[in-house]
């Protein structure tokens, strides 16, 4: 696969099972031969933990969920006899199986019960799990953009996975906190989640079934092993994107240029209908020449490009039928068969969708009208209501025929925003968007559980149309909040109905200022902000994270959606209520530090906040003890300028904590053929001081970053030597900065005291700080 080859470079992730044919049951330890009167079940542990269970003779995935063209190398194991029962061990757990009752127990690896299969129905597709009562649930399946519940995070009772409508995310996965996950493959599947069991069917009988053990972050990396890695997206989707319907090329290069003049940053803006010919033949491929005259030429990507900016567009899955290609797809036989022929709400002409379950309807699709309007500038793909064919696979090989074609046409990177998703989506470089929402405070709101709910199946590319897609216009308060909430999602995007405007300066001058601050923390946190990308792509969990995750083991985190983990060390529980002036909020266990006024927190209780209700200036976010957080100077697009030095934040504390620095080209695969760059972080207090140590860089990338200037916080230290050798005392961050050598300073910033170091990146280092106070 093409993407694994970075992750097992770098970081050794999970490596991916392939569903091709496995040698005879009882030929390795790693295996065994589960005897039922109807069968036999094929048991293959295909890392430490995950348990494959397959009736014997299935050798391919039943669905997209799981990659087939994944592959898995054996796994160290051991295996006894004990008693009745066969023992099957690895370093994350240990199977039992008892033929007489047809059942496989799952324990941890220090003996604790995990999961209670019985077995006996397997065959015929139907799957019965138990596990202790008490465990929270979690997966499944999220919400669609006007289901009228808000919801939680936690699932129980008849649950269907299922790719859904507008916004809906599922995935055929249940996990919990306690430890482990099942996996079906299967589209759609059924769930039955009782207080201490797990029942799991489907139409078509589910044949293979996982069993995954860890921690919430290493069954996310068994996911990935088994469904797929998400490739990277391109650097600049990190950035910020305006989406708007009713636009021509006059008012998008104007709009970009007021962008640039207010130094508001911004790296794509999204067509909507606009850009297309649509209605014409290969109009639903090609650029509209009347509203974008530059279009077909290339003239307008020039002009785009000069500013900065990239362009993305709509695609629909269906075509006019009386058209060049309407009349090929008909001779060929590309309609879907569950889509009639029908009036199109905006060319008012008859159109069908296209069958993109169909290998030949997908190679058809990515056609040479669309390669010469991606050549011209339309480089990244919004794919729209494909979920209206009820069909689960029908936008996941929508985007799988975009991926698959831009990648044999190129090397640049494949984004895309999709409005539902299904497990096994990820694999196409697929962004998924919550749908048509409302605007106002409590549209807004409800997107909190959405997110969240999607990274619980495995959905790690998650935005929202910021200030909300349908009418009334937001006020200026709520589009400032909602700035600041997409400022700290992954796909961090705004987009409103036809002929409405989501620039900043629209909504006033104070909601201008608030979301243009928002705007331009994001972009100073991009080194943190890419990294997790690559985490995303190499172990399967990205920039946002649920509470539960972090915090498996705290009954207090299993339910909550006001906040979030953005990355390992920042908490953000944005604003969501109108005319709020305090705001309540519980930190979970541990020492916090607030962003913004460096106030030291003490975590497991409820804090309150003082809100901005009138210059609504203020985001609630909260730096995890042990953070380390690196952040570049803020310009108005990705790749403005080269990058050569680095600010780390660093807030150790009594255990060793790690950051990894990633960068590449940002726009290529090369990364998959190892051209990346690498390099740990990791800090510690000890005693009256701090360590702090820079591994040698993996990689063969080089980056134009030439140094790091740490903030070691909680002190002024005395003294700093490096391999044991003392670094110059420079005096002032001024004198550091302009130093060309490396060395040290002492100074206070809204923290409280602080040590500063610069030191040479991509260099293996090993740094003492000595004398610095015990941080508050």
């Amino acid at each position: 696969m093409r993407a694994r080859l970075l992750a097992l470079a770098l970081l050794a992730a999970p490596a991916a099972p392939c569903a091709a044919a496995a040698p005879a049951a009882d030929a390795a330890a790693d295996r065994m031969a589960l005897e039922l009167p109807q069968g036999k079940l094929e048991l293959r542990l295909l890392a430490p933990g995950i348990v494959q269970l397959r009736a014997e003779g299935v050798r391919e995935p039943a669905t997209p969920v799981i990659d087939p063209q994944a592959s898995f190398d054996p796994v160290p194991a051991h295996r006894e006899q004990q008693g009745g029962e066969q023992v099957l061990r690895s370093e994350r757990l240990v199977l039992r199986w008892n033929p007489q009752r047809a059942e496989l127990r799952m324990e941890d690896a220090t003996g604790r019960l995990l999961l209670d299969a019985d077995l006996s129905h397997a065959l015929a597709g139907r799957w019965s799990l138990r596990h202790a009562k008490g465990d929270p649930q979690y997966g499944v399946g999220g919400l669609n953009a006007f289901d009228a519940a808000t919801g939680d995070l936690l699932r129980s009772g008849a649950q269907v996975a299922t790719a859904g409508k507008q916004g809906h995310t599922g995935a055929p996965l249940v996990w919990s906190t306690a430890g482990y996950g099942v996996l079906a493959d299967a589209e759609p599947a059924r769930f039955e989640l009782a207080d201490g069991a797990i029942a799991i069917d489907a139409d078509t009988p589910v044949r293979t079934v996982y069993l995954l053990a860890g921690r919430p972050d290493e069954l996310f990396g068994e996911v990935r092993s088994l469904s797929g890695a998400a490739p990277l997206f391109p650097k600049w989707a990190m950035g910020f994107t305006n989406s708007q319907w009713g636009i021509d090329e006059k008012e998008a290069l104007s709009l970009v240029d007021t962008y640039r003049a207010r130094h508001i940053p911004i790296d794509n803006f999204t067509f909507d209908f606009d850009w297309k010919a649509w209605g014409e033949d290969m109009g639903e491929f090609r650029w509209n020449a009347d509203k974008f005259p530059d279009g077909p030429s290339g003239r307008l990507k020039q002009l785009m490009d000069q500013r900065g900016m990239h362009m993305t567009g709509i695609m629909k899955p269906r075509v006019h039928l009386d058209t060049v290609e309407g009349r090929e797809a008909t001779a060929k036989g590309y309609w879907l068969a569950e889509s009639k022929p029908a009036p199109d709400y905006f060319s008012h002409k008859t159109v069908r969708d296209i069958d993109f379950d169909k290998p030949e309807a997908r190679a058809w699709f990515f056609n040479d009208a669309l390669k010469a309007s991606f050549d011209t500038g339309i480089v990244g793909w919004w794919n729209d209501e494909a979920d209206d064919s009820g069909v689960d696979t029908q936008f996941l090989n929508m985007q799988r025929a975009l991926y698959d074609g831009q990648r044999a046409h190129g090397e640049q990177r494949v984004w895309s925003i999709n409005r539902n998703f299904y497990l096994g989506s990820q694999r196409y470089a697929y962004g998924v968007w919550s749908g048509d929402i409302q605007s106002g405070f409590a549209s807004m709101a409800a997107q909190r559980q959405r997110m969240l709910a999607a990274f619980d199946v495995g959905a790690m590319h998650w935005g929202m149309d910021g200030g909300g897609f349908k009418s009334p216009r937001p006020s200026d308060e709520n589009y400032a909040r909602w700035i600041e909430f997409g400022a700290f999602t992954p796909v961090f995007r705004v987009h409103g109905d036809f002929g409405q405007k989501r620039q900043p300066w629209v909504y006033g001058p104070i909601a201008e200022k608030a979301a243009t601050d928002a705007i331009r923390l994001r972009y100073a946190l991009l080194p943190y902000i890419y990294s997790y990308e690559y985490h995303a792509h190499a172990d399967g969990v990205g920039l946002v994270r649920p509470l539960p995750f972090a915090y498996p083991g705290d009954p207090r985190q299993r339910d909550r959606i006001d906040a979030w983990m953005f990355g390992d060390y920042l908490l953000v529980s944005p604003i969501v209520e109108q005319g709020q002036t305090t705001k309540h909020l519980r930190l979970p266990p541990g020492h916090w530090i607030g962003w913004f006024d460096g106030k030291a927190y003490d975590g497991g209780r409820e804090v309150t906040l003082a809100v901005d209700a009138k210059g609504w200036s203020d985001i609630p976010l909260f730096i995890r003890e042990g953070a380390i957080i690196p952040q570049q100077p803020v310009m108005d697009y990705v790749g403005q300028q080269p990058v050569t030095s680095l600010d780390v934040q660093v807030f150790p504390s009594g255990e060793e904590t790690r950051f990894d620095v990633y960068d590449d080209d940002g726009a290529t695969y090369a990364y998959e053929k190892g051209a990346y760059f690498l390099q740990a972080l990791a800090t510690r207090r000890e005693g009256d001081g701090v360590d702090f140590r820079a591994a040698a860089p993996g990689g063969t990338f080089k980056p134009a970053l030439r140094d790091y200037v740490l903030a070691i916080h909680g002190g002024a230290g005395s003294a700093v030597t490096s391999a044991g050798k003392p670094l110059p005392d420079l005096g002032t961050i001024g004198a550091l900065r302009a130093s060309t050598s490396e060395g040290w300073a002492r100074g206070r910033d809204r923290f409280g005291e602080v040590t500063y170091v610069k030191l040479q990146a991509g260099q293996a280092r090993d740094i003492r700080v000595d004398g610095m106070a015990v941080a508050p």
